[in-house]
């Protein structure tokens, strides 16, 4: 995830592909493309109860009807107009969304003061601040409140998503609440493959979810091996997983950062919505 030894040079050598659009509107309100059929929406501010305390979030669904539910895992400058334009567009293709605000037990959004332009030393103790324990605690509560729902069709799956340290975040997700998650999906994940005993990777075998795993080639030339770690992993797990190194930069995908790649972004969210129309019917 958003390594701070090699946060500095990554920017210097990704942010460059962009920097003209944006500067063009200015970082951090680059709009996304919407969909010429895209649903009319609800959106509103949440607090959910957890056995940790109540985090806010934002849920967004299409105006009418019940349908497939998202979590998303936010980046580690978590929930914020970004996420929350993610998120809407999201709904607006027919899925009832719940972003959360991950730090939620030590602040509540916005946690990064710039967006996506704080310094990672500012943000990295709210990354450091969450354990497996609690990504699994707060998987269970999110599921469970979207459950109880009108807007969500419980005969259909859920899906979740994550962004940078999100990664490892829905892969507990997908192992916690197996029965209910039926895709997955990381972009610029971190962290998904280690030698530690708790290693996201090693919970394959629990899941139940298709997957998409969409790798920075920063984050690739660093660990090499750990696509084929994970290419393996889901092979002897017997599920369906399309695993990408896409040649942008990590933490290419939200649309405020500065390494915001809009042609490799939308490659992966159109590959996020063909996993959804799938595994999400």
């Amino acid at each position: 995830m958003c390594d701070q030894d090699h946060f500095e040079e990554d920017l210097k050598k990704y942010s460059r592909r962009d920097i003209g659009a944006l500067a063009a509107v200015g970082v951090g309100a680059a709009m996304l493309p919407r969909s010429a059929n895209a649903a009319e929406v609800s959106e509103s501010d949440v607090n959910i109860t957890t056995p940790d305390g109540d985090c806010d979030a934002y849920f967004v669904t299409p105006s009418s009807g019940a349908h497939a539910a998202v979590l998303v895992w936010p980046d580690i400058f978590g929930l914020r107009p970004a996420f929350r334009q993610m998120g809407k567009r999201l709904a607006e293709s027919g899925y009832s969304v719940l972003v959360v605000n991950p730090f939620y037990r030590t602040k509540r959004a916005p946690t990064a003061a710039n967006g996506a332009n704080t310094p990672i030393s500012d943000v990295r103790p709210l990354a450091q601040s969450l354990t497996p324990a609690t990504q699994t605690t707060d998987a269970k509560a999110f599921i469970a409140w979207l459950d109880t729902q009108p807007q969500v069709d419980k005969n259909k799956k859920v899906g979740t998503t994550g962004y940078c340290m999100g990664g490892p975040i829905v892969f507990r997700t997908a192992a916690a609440v197996a029965d209910r998650v039926g895709a997955a999906a990381t972009f610029h994940g971190g962290g998904l493959v280690s030698d530690a005993p708790d290693s996201p990777h090693l919970l394959i075998p629990e899941m139940k979810a298709q997957f998409l795993i969409a790798i920075a080639e920063n984050d690739d030339q660093r660990d090499p091996d750990a696509k084929d770690v994970l290419k393996q992993s889901f092979a002897q797990a017997n599920l369906s997983a399309e695993i990408e190194v896409y040649p942008a930069g990590h933490g290419w995908c939200p649309p405020d950062t500065r390494v915001h790649n809009p042609d490799q972004a939308e490659k992966a969210w159109g590959r996020q919505l063909a996993l959804f129309s799938k595994a999400l019917a």
